[in-house]
């Protein structure tokens, strides 16, 4: 698996410009509910996580509902919060939003591991075991796995790689209590259960790792209609970098709305009370940018982040 990875990344070339122009996408979310009599309270995460390289250059938001809406943004990772408390009856909420991609790209035989002591102290959290993501029970199987290998983003790469490999995307294969450990053991599910066992990998071996939700950007229609999708990143060289263990999207086109330790901090919607729910309705596509080209994500071989360096705070200066 390792020389696989080298060699992959052995033929990386930079990009031809210095400071290539952002991605621009554009998607949308509808989503529609029917409330039973006593009401219901909801927690959101369909908004555009705002970074200085996640810039968001537009939005809309609609509630069918004359409804107080309250959002809140998580001050580290600006995880953007929407709370509202519906009245029975029907409730429908259209997002949209344009989103520019400034992506730092690099060399990824260039990008090292962090070691423990010089951590930022958020990106702690992202080393234990949580609920999906049973590192501390995957340990022994991590080490003789992955234990060897060149310790840098070649190895979370292997990871990765060696989870695409070994679990079969099919849907409705697992629930919504399926674990890191009960996907390894199946070797089957939906982009959540590759994003946990990657995850738990990851930690398994001290690599800080965190679940992240967007969108599935380029992904096979034969799949389905689009959807949220999960995927992976991971702390090196002092920034969070993206993976996509199930392989159906394209990183270059994810857009950032929650991230957390597993599925459990960063559904896109939370509820509390009886509702009947239909299945979100979401678009992505590309957008002409500032210089009227339109950008097509594309599958490569850099590795690419939507943080900034710095803290593992999204908000550190630009070009950190």
């Amino acid at each position: 698996m390792l020389a696989w990875s080298m060699q992959a990344f052995n033929s990386y070339s930079p990009a031809a410009p210095a400071t290539p122009p952002p991605v621009r996408l554009r998607y949308s979310v509808d989503l529609d509910y029917e409330v039973g009599a006593d009401g219901c309270d909801f927690i959101f995460n369909i908004q555009a996580a705002k970074t200085q390289r996640q810039v968001v250059i537009d939005e809309q938001l609609r509630f069918s509902q004359n409804i107080p809406v309250r959002s809140y943004q998580e001050p580290v990772h600006h995880t953007r919060y929407l709370r509202a408390h519906a009245e029975p009856g029907r409730l429908q909420i259209h997002h949209q939003a344009t989103v520019d991609l400034h992506h730092y790209r690099s060399n990824p035989l260039q990008v090292p591991e962090v070691r423990l002591r010089e951590l930022p102290d958020d990106v702690l959290p992202y080393l234990y075991p949580s609920r999906y993501c049973e590192s501390d029970r995957l340990h022994r199987f991590a080490v003789g796995q992955f234990g060897l290998l060149w310790q840098g983003y070649t190895r979370v790469e292997a990871i990765r790689s060696w989870v695409q490999n070994h679990v079969q995307f099919r849907s409705n294969s697992s629930s919504g209590t399926t674990s890191a450990c009960d996907t390894l053991l199946s070797k089957q599910g939906v982009c959540r259960d590759f994003a946990h066992l990657m995850i738990a990998l990851c930690r398994a071996v001290n690599i800080p790792a965190r679940f992240t939700t967007g969108i599935d950007y380029g992904a096979d229609p034969a799949l389905g209609p689009q959807d949220f999708h999960a995927y992976v990143e991971a702390y090196l060289g002092q920034r969070w970098y993206l993976f996509d263990p199930s392989g159906v999207a394209i990183p270059m086109g994810f857009i950032r709305l929650a991230t957390g330790r597993d599925a459990a901090d960063a559904a896109f919607a939370s509820i509390f009370g009886s509702v009947q729910t239909s299945s979100p309705v979401l678009n992505i596509e590309a957008m002409a940018g500032p210089n009227g080209l339109v950008i097509e994500p594309v599958h490569g071989n850099e590795a690419l982040s939507t943080d900034d360096a710095g803290a593992g705070n999204a908000n550190a200066p630009a070009g950190a």
